[in-house]
């Protein structure tokens, strides 16, 4: 597998693919399952569970996760695509049935009970948007008469609808702003994306005006009275830079979901702040990588999908990361790897997994097709000076080097 001139499957595809981003990858899961055993059980205990409950569900969901991952890392480019669209479809239908069948928490319907487990449609729906946008966006670039970005702008509104009415206004965002990121690169006027742009703050102030909980949520920020943003704080402040230890933090105990949403929070309290900064870090580069990707692809679907992932996974980390911080009001959303959470560790997977399929490095592997073809027919690829001079084709190790 680890040999460049192994024309096997696997190696081909271990020795073409972001190994750095795989890395990164792998490691923000090993440290989530470190931070959910740091934070879970004093939250098991509280509603009833042995205190193992959630370490173990979760370990449970990073192996399916790194399944899921190594698979969609498997991908050609026309597979994503299919995986795109029909995952989009599935995960619209899946979103109408919470409105219907889900299961009320704190005021939402945002997921569909399947026995002991609960699904959240809208996380496995953002990847399938991403990639189904792409597709619809490149198409309208690159056919005359295809209306693609009218085709995205009826996806994204049917999607912004289903999740207004749940609500969930954090997932509204992530998706228009992965929508706005792909409009942008595929190049709609200037003028038509400043006009788009001009919607935001009416979008943002009906949803103040006619949403109590965003109401709520606004004016608690503003008015610096928000208990649970005070309490995350005050984690940062115990922790100090190399934290209380692992199991040892307390203020955790007074954190409303502290495996999910404010995990973050935990982590600053048990391991420090340089240990956030450390994740921060791990983030950063998955986003740099993504969007360095993205630049140097020379297909516009890759480069529109590429950087509609890459967003969508910086974004959410960020948006997790800055309400911790009191940057912004609280919001329930998870932080990527890291957080308890089934369908949030699923996503990131197919999430991480889809850009390592996209990024993998072509030329490599169109190398290493001509390469078997050759030596499976040698006479296809005879030059017409075969055996009368030095050989002048570049050994395998120079090719794929």
């Amino acid at each position: 597998m680890f040999n460049r001139t192994d024309r096997s499957f696997i190696s081909i595809w271990w020795w073409t693919i972001d190994r750095t981003m795989l890395t990164l990858a792998l490691l923000l899961s090993i440290a989530g399952l470190f931070m959910v055993m740091a934070a879970s059980p004093t939250v098991a205990i509280k509603i009833g569970y042995n205190e193992w409950h959630f370490v173990i569900r979760h370990a449970i969901f990073m192996v399916l996760c790194l399944i899921l991952m190594i698979g969609a890392a498997m991908l050609n480019e026309g597979m994503v695509r299919v995986v795109g669209i029909f995952g989009v479809l599935i995960a619209i239908a899946m979103i109408s049935l919470t409105l219907a069948i889900g299961a009320e928490t704190k005021g939402a319907t945002r997921w569909i009970s399947l026995g002991a487990f609960k699904i959240q449609p809208s996380e496995f729906a953002k990847p399938c948007f991403a990639i189904t946008c792409a597709w619809l966006l490149s198409m309208w670039r690159e056919e005359r008469h295809f209306p693609g970005w009218i085709f995205s702008v009826g996806l994204l509104g049917l999607i912004v609808l289903l999740l207004v009415l749940q609500p969930d206004i954090g997932m509204t965002i992530l998706f228009v702003m992965t929508w706005a990121l792909l409009i942008f690169l595929a190049g709609m006027p200037i003028g038509q994306v400043i006009g788009l742009a001009a919607l935001a703050p009416i979008a943002g102030y009906l949803a103040y005006v006619l949403m109590p909980h965003v109401t709520i949520r606004v004016n608690k920020f503003l008015n610096g009275t928000n208990d649970q943003a005070d309490i995350a704080m005050e984690s940062f402040a115990h922790g100090g830079l190399f934290g209380v230890g692992a199991s040892e933090g307390v203020i955790k105990k007074h954190l409303p979901d502290a495996h999910a949403d404010f995990i973050f929070a935990v982590t600053a309290e048990e391991y420090g702040i340089l240990f956030c900064i450390a994740l921060i870090i791990c983030y950063i580069f998955v986003v740099q990588r993504g969007f360095a990707h993205a630049q140097t692809s020379h297909s516009l679907f890759r480069t529109l999908a590429i950087a509609g992932l890459t967003l969508q996974f910086g974004l959410q980390a960020a948006i997790h990361m800055a309400s911790s911080v009191q940057l912004i009001p609280t919001k329930g959303m998870t932080l990527p790897f890291i957080s308890y959470g089934g369908s949030s560790l699923m996503t990131s997977g197919l999430t991480i997994g889809l850009l390592i399929a996209l990024t993998r490095h072509r030329q490599y592997s169109m190398a290493s097709s001509k390469a078997d073809a050759a030596k499976t027919n040698p006479n296809d690829n005879k030059s017409p000076n075969a055996g009368k001079g030095p050989n002048t084709n570049k050994g395998r190790g120079e090719v794929y080097g």
